[in-house]
Parts: structure tokens; C-alpha cells; sequence
């Protein structure tokens, strides 16, 4: 049994048993999406993204996502006792918008059409939501490499979106060193 297929037999083969999925492939990437943390990894992820775009002449939508406020009222409180975690939430998102605008002006330097948005709500859903409202052709994140237990036990952004997402997702994996 010969399972070794040439280019022209495996694109046929994709096409026929994933049209959708074909089409999304070989179509122009017009509108791309990263989704930056603000690690160490960010950068890396940035600059992949804008070199995806740049060879696409594509519209940059740079986007990170703020964990929303705590909830209190679960346990019968207000956010009035507990002033000092409204003024942290105000500081993180104070410095996530300043980091966001310096993302985009370094993407601005290289593409013409950049985009960004700080949204508020659990990480996955979020992206995953955002890029079906805009229509995104492909998502480029990174992951930080911590290991299949790390993801077991807290979770991975971009083991979700691979999963989850409604385009291609192009993972950028970033080791720290």
C-alpha cells in the first residue's frame, strides 16, 4: 500500500476532504490578528505578525486581553472595601493601553493599516470572538513552552486557539533562554 502522495495529489486530497478548510488556506490573507501578552515572547510574536502582514499587504490587528475585575458580590461584598484592587486594575490596564500604543506605533513604522484593541474578559474567548466579528484570514500567537502539565493545569491561550479559532492559527514558539 503506497501512502506516499505527491504535492498535486495531497492539495486534491485536502480539497476534497476539507473544502472549507482549502479555501481558508489558499485564499489571500487580507485581514491578520496577533494577540500579545506582554511577556518576553511579545516581541517575537509582534515581529512574525508584521512580517506575515507586510508580505500580505494585510490589515495588523494587534489585540491583548485584560482579565476582568474580580467579582464580590459572590461573597457578599462591594468593590468600595476593597479600593486597593480598583486602583491596581486601573494601573494594569493604564499600562496595558501604553503598551498596546507602543505595539502599534512599531508596527505603524512598517505596514499601513494596524489596528489594536484591549479587551476585557477571559483570554479565549475573547480573541476567538474578535476574530469571528472581524473576519480574520489567520491569528499568529505565541506559546512560552511551559510543558503539557502547565497547560493541564492552568490552561493555554494558544493550545485553545488551535483548537477553537476560526482561521488558521500560526504559533511562534518562544523559549526563554
Amino acid at each position: 500500500m503506497n501512502l506516499s502522495y505527491s504535492c498535486k495529489e495531497s492539495a486534491s486530497i485536502a480539497r476534497a476532504c476539507f473544502p472549507s478548510r482549502f479555501q481558508a488556506m489558499c485564499s489571500p490573507m487580507k485581514q491578520i490578528a496577533t494577540a500579545l501578552d506582554f511577556s518576553d515572547a511579545s516581541d517575537a510574536v509582534l515581529n512574525a505578525a508584521m512580517a506575515l502582514a507586510k508580505t500580505q499587504q494585510a490589515t495588523l490587528h494587534i489585540l491583548h486581553v485584560m482579565e476582568p475585575e474580580p467579582s464580590y458580590t459572590a461573597y457578599g461584598m462591594t468593590p468600595e472595601e476593597f479600593p486597593a484592587i480598583q486602583i491596581f486594575q486601573q494601573e494594569s490596564q493604564r499600562r496595558a493601553e501604553a503598551r498596546l500604543n507602543q505595539a502599534m506605533a512599531t508596527a505603524q513604522l512598517q505596514l499601513a493599516d494596524v489596528r489594536a484593541e484591549l479587551m476585557i474578559g477571559a483570554p479565549l474567548h475573547a480573541i476567538v470572538d474578535y476574530l469571528k466579528l472581524k473576519s480574520i484570514d489567520v491569528v499568529v500567537i505565541g506559546t512560552h513552552g511551559h510543558g503539557a502539565v502547565a497547560a493541564l493545569l492552568i490552561g493555554s491561550v494558544a493550545e485553545g486557539l488551535v483548537r477553537k479559532a476560526v482561521c488558521p492559527t500560526l504559533v511562534i514558539p518562544c523559549h526563554s533562554s
